[in-house]
């Protein structure tokens, strides 16, 4: 029986591009080297790739270095913003949540830095519906190894957890981790190679029953 659901959370749960664009913007404007537009558009594109890729995509007027400079002082000024304003959830998050955490445990391992999980779910009120959250800001690693090292941690079995993302990147490591992938087919990106598609974050408690009435 599956009784674990890790999250990305990006295109997944919310969606702060905009805001994102509009904050990145402001700190990318203090160094006129950078002659690069961010735009929400671009973000969705990138999102869900770790934070050194995403600084050169982003960035390819200047160096890499001060590419990956400019990107990590994003991601500080962005989350005590974020904390206060939210963003746009992807649908009945909080009401989904509300329902899931009957029956199951409820995770997040998302390719970002410290404190933008916690933004997420300080804005949102949602932290007293997620038992553990990671991702490599606070451990170095990448989502492949968060999600075991979050079942490890948390003393559950991969073979009662799956893994819910909206890109090939969020695919490629549900399955490097060994859980099956739920493709959040209304996000940002992909996939191809999944296990189960999810049109509407609302339907996700019908499908984990689906999913577990025909293990049986």
């Amino acid at each position: 029986m599956r009784k674990n659901i890790i999250f990305d959370l990006d295109g997944t749960l919310w969606d702060s591009t905009e805001a994102a664009a509009k904050i990145w913007s402001d700190v990318a404007a203090k160094y006129p080297e950078i002659k690069d537009t961010i735009t929400a558009e671009k973000l969705k594109r990138l999102y869900g790739l770790p934070l050194e890729e995403i600084a050169g995509k982003l960035f390819p007027s200047v160096p890499e270095e001060l590419a990956l400079r400019v990107m990590q002082e994003c991601v500080q000024v962005q989350c005590p913003i974020l904390s206060r304003t939210g963003a746009i959830l992807m649908g009945k998050v909080a009401e989904t949540f509300e329902e899931l955490k009957k029956q199951y445990q409820l995770f997040i391992v998302s390719n970002c830095k410290s404190g933008y999980i916690e933004s997420f779910l300080e804005a949102h009120k949602l932290g007293n519906r997620i038992t553990d959250f990671t991702c490599p800001g606070e451990t170095g690693l990448l989502k492949a190894d968060n999600i075991r090292l979050i079942c490890e941690r948390n003393h559950i079995s991969l073979t009662e957890t799956v893994y819910v993302g909206d890109t090939v990147s969020d695919e490629i490591a549900a399955h490097e981790a060994g859980v099956p992938f739920i493709f959040a087919a209304y996000g940002f990106g992909a996939s191809e190679h999944f296990e189960y598609e999810l049109r509407d974050i609302a339907g996700l408690p019908e499908l984990m029953q689906q999913i577990n009435e025909d293990a049986r």
